[in-house]
């Protein structure tokens, strides 16, 4: 009798925590995207190496893709995970991402997401250029594939620290501080390409933080057109 009166409670629980799942209905954006990184992926893994190597190539944010293709460069290079798990960023964006998308809408979580790639590009990526247009670095500088969804998930992160009460917010700050440190660590660290991007993670995370944040927490206080009168 004890079996069968836990199982209800146990499928309850099963079903509360498959709503955390990113899916269609309730995370759009998320899922998605999600899509979309499965399917890059897929064809970094199956089609021919020389296209896929082109293709990455002309993604690229680096410094030379910048300045000779700047929109397209921009907004192609946060389609690929090159080199890292899809099943890894699904599990980020669930952590990070869709939980920003349910309490915000799908709308509000891409601006922040986007806005946050598109910044912490051009803010780490402008200064190579000035520094290979004042033939301080080589022009080789600006040749190095700089792809990924990383700065977008990091400001979504920056954002969720921000609208964390109390200590959870110096915990969860002092958790994505830890983990940018990871990152750098994990890579080439002396290398132009891992500092630009430490760089990178660290602008994203503290835009997402200061900027975004408190941007949203005010669509929070303010009342929406429909619900006024």
């Amino acid at each position: 009798m004890l079996l069968r009166a836990d199982r209800p409670v146990t499928v309850a629980r099963r079903w509360s925590l498959l709503r955390y799942v990113p899916n269609p209905k309730t995370t759009p954006f998320t899922f998605g995207y999600l899509i979309v990184l499965l399917g890059t992926t897929l064809l970094l893994e199956f089609a021919d190496p020389a296209v896929t190597t082109r293709l990455l190539e002309l993604s690229s944010t680096d410094a030379h893709n910048l300045g000779r293709r700047p929109l397209t460069s921009l907004l192609t290079s946060a389609i690929w995970l090159s080199g890292e798990s899809w099943f890894a960023y699904a599990l980020i964006f669930a952590v990070a991402v869709a939980p920003l998308e349910r309490r915000f809408g799908a709308r509000r979580a891409a601006l922040v997401f986007f806005a946050g790639h598109v910044v912490a590009t051009l803010v780490t990526e402008l200064p190579v250029m000035a520094l290979i247009s004042a033939h301080v670095l080589p022009h080789s500088a600006g040749h190095w594939l700089d792809l990924g969804v990383s700065y977008g998930f990091f400001t979504t992160a920056g954002a969720l620290v921000f609208l964390a009460p109390g200590y959870v917010r110096l915990l969860a700050l002092a958790a994505t501080e830890a983990f940018i440190a990871v990152i750098w660590l994990s890579d080439d660290p002396g290398s132009l390409g891992s500092v630009v991007t430490l760089l990178g993670h660290a602008f994203a995370a503290h835009f997402g933080l200061l900027v975004c944040g408190p941007w949203l927490r005010e669509r929070i206080r303010r009342p929406s057109p429909d619900s006024a009168g």
